[in-house]
């Protein structure tokens, strides 16, 4: 009989302190996609950050984040402010080991959802950590295949915005050097959606990378019919057309039509991103690095996507997805969303169509001052060096 040794290192790698924020952005203007039009939810205000900085007995720092929109952000902060204690005195470098203590420690409450998502702001947090005492990129610490990332513009198509509002959102975009812009449908009238699409083609031209979003609001058969009439625009994919769920009717809409499938930004483990992958319900996945759980189940779920040869596009948080996308083998995209963009100091670089990976250490960025300003709650633990 065996015995499993936890690892050791140096005492001066153990987590010392733990701040949990639960950070409220506001956003400029109320944001609807098709989920508002069809009555499903509100437009969005604000969304709830939460923030974790994480520091060893040795004085090593790491900042993590998740988020929630439209609701969730106080049980995110409640359930990490109720596992955080686990962590203290634990070595930083174990971090696979430390996300399955998290998730064991709050297992009554399930491996996925709100769960999977505050353990994900203490892996993030981990990771640049490691990143930062090794003076790396995280890109760099995982292993990079580029330096730069293919990237689109969603901000600037959603459906509250007006036609030709939105033709002007999309040429800003191509002026600073965006690759592609994206476009909420999934409105109740498909008319409507089709306008928008074929106006934004002639718009950008035929050669320029164009993607719709549904926002799963469409059913099966309105699915097949609107992936028929949008193969005439060449669209890089069609995102979200079923609900998030229904693998075997993405699988479908997969085979049969020329125009790739996009989905998978909603789930929130690496179980519901591996029954997409098993039904081959989708040409793009689309993982979200905070809402599957950090970095760690992120790792997995493109490892898993990789060996499917399945493309990846991250969705949101590009300011880590950036370094995630750079280290996965096959060319993938990142979402360009400014809207974080006030909670930190630095920016990421556009240029010919790619974001640039940052070369700052970690995951590179720092919280700004107005954080303080939309700070609701802190916890703290352990003690402070």
């Amino acid at each position: 009989m065996t015995t499993q040794h936890q690892p050791k290192t140096g005492a001066n790698d153990n987590i010392a302190s733990i701040r949990l924020s639960s950070v409220y952005l506001p956003l400029a203007t109320p944001i609807s996609d098709a989920k508002v039009l069809t009555g499903r939810q509100k437009p969005m205000t604000e969304i709830a950050i939460l923030f974790a900085e994480i520091e060893t007995e040795g004085g090593d720092k790491g900042l993590g984040f998740s988020y929630a929109k439209r609701a969730g952000g106080p049980g995110q902060f409640a359930h990490a402010r109720e596992i955080a204690p686990a962590l203290i005195g634990e070595d930083a470098n174990d971090i696979a080991r430390l996300w399955n203590k998290l998730i064991w420690a709050g297992a009554s409450v399930g491996r996925s959802g709100l769960a999977t998502q505050a353990i994900g702001a203490f892996d993030v947090a981990l990771w640049d950590l490691k990143a930062r005492r090794a003076n790396l990129p995280l890109a760099k610490l995982l292993g990079a295949h580029r330096d730069s990332v293919k990237c689109y513009n969603t901000s600037g198509g959603f459906l509250h915005t007006p036609l030709d509002q939105l033709l002007m959102n999309a040429s800003k975009s191509v002026e600073k050097g965006i690759g592609g812009i994206k476009l909420k449908v999934g409105q109740p009238d498909c008319a409507a959606d089709i306008q928008r699409v074929e106006t934004v083609r002639k718009h950008l031209g035929d050669g320029f990378a164009l993607m719709v979003d549904a926002n799963q609001q469409w059913d099966r058969p309105t699915a097949q019919r609107m992936c028929r009439i949008l193969e005439q625009f060449n669209l890089i994919w069609i995102e979200e057309p079923l609900d998030a769920y229904d693998s075997e009717g993405h699988a479908a809409l997969a085979a049969q039509f020329d125009t790739p499938i996009a989905t998978g930004e909603m789930l929130t483990s690496v179980a519901e991103h591996w029954d997409l992958i098993r039904h081959r319900a989708a040409d793009y996945l689309m993982p979200d690095g905070p809402r599957v759980g950090g970095i760690t189940p992120f790792l997995t779920v493109a490892t898993l996507a990789d060996h499917a040869g399945l493309m990846i596009a991250p969705h949101f948080a590009m300011e880590l997805h950036v370094h995630l996308a750079a280290a996965y083998p096959r060319e993938p995209w990142v979402e360009h969303f400014e809207w974080l963009e006030p909670l930190f100091n630095e920016r990421l670089e556009i240029k010919d169509g790619r974001m640039l990976v940052p070369t700052r250490p970690g995951i590179g960025v720092s919280l700004s001052g107005q954080v303080a300003g939309w700070t609701r709650e802190q916890a703290e633990f352990g003690a402070k060096r």
